[in-house]
């Protein structure tokens, strides 16, 4: 029985997942939450062998969540859900320690059939974007932001909860830090992107696609 962590802030998509996944021989949905940080911490304690990952969740997205449980939890499948068919978040996820990228609009057919791959050790991606990946590294494609890719993890955090709009107190009290450091946080982030303001930080976020506007 594969033990599956199911992550994605939309209910309703969450809970139409886990039918689909409860019909699946030898699957069991072990936890669910629609939250990032929760759904690292019930990684650690649940300890599923494959976790099903949104991009866009409060609290760490899902890109931020496979790159910290890759490093911590190396033995979990990791498997990105999106709506996005962009060729830069399937390289983001791959970079990050996901095994596989489903896009939400997969059938039931597709699901089955890809976690199924990823169950045995090998990688997924969704047809529709799998040539469109597999032409990008042929050509040696470069990142398209540099700039995010050189922010630490704790920095592309803050950058997520700013964009959010969490107060720096409150930003501080999630992260446990004081709040002259959330402050020191922001000041870098401002200089290494080249971003004056916590507007900018904010469309920079949306843009990238960190959070949705």
């Amino acid at each position: 029985m594969t033990r599956v962590l199911l992550a994605d802030d939309h209910l309703v998509v969450r809970t139409g997942l886990r039918a689909l996944l409860e019909e699946m021989p030898g699957i069991a949905v072990v936890a669910e939450t629609g939250d990032g940080l929760e759904a690292l911490r019930l990684i650690s304690e649940k300890r599923p062998e494959l976790a099903l990952l949104d991009i866009s969740m409060p609290g760490l997205n899902g890109l931020e969540v496979a790159a910290r449980a890759h490093k911590q939890f190396p033995g979990v499948r990791l498997v990105i859900l999106s709506m996005y068919v962009d060729d830069e978040f399937v390289r983001r996820a791959l970079a990050s320690g996901a095994v596989g990228y489903i896009l939400k609009n997969a059938d039931r057919s597709e699901l089955e059939l890809a976690l199924r791959t990823v169950i045995r050790g090998e990688t997924w991606l969704s047809p529709p974007i799998a040539r469109r990946v597999a032409d990008a590294y042929a050509r040696g494609a470069a990142p398209r932001d540099v700039r995010f890719e050189a922010l630490t993890g704790r920095q592309r955090e803050v950058l997520q909860m700013i964009a959010e709009g969490l107060s720096t107190k409150e930003i501080a009290t999630r992260l446990d830090v004081s709040v002259k450091t959330v402050e020191g946080h922001r000041a870098e982030l401002m200089q290494r992107l080249g971003i004056h303001g916590v507007a900018g930080l904010v469309r920079y976020a949306i843009r990238i696609g960190l959070v949705q506007q």
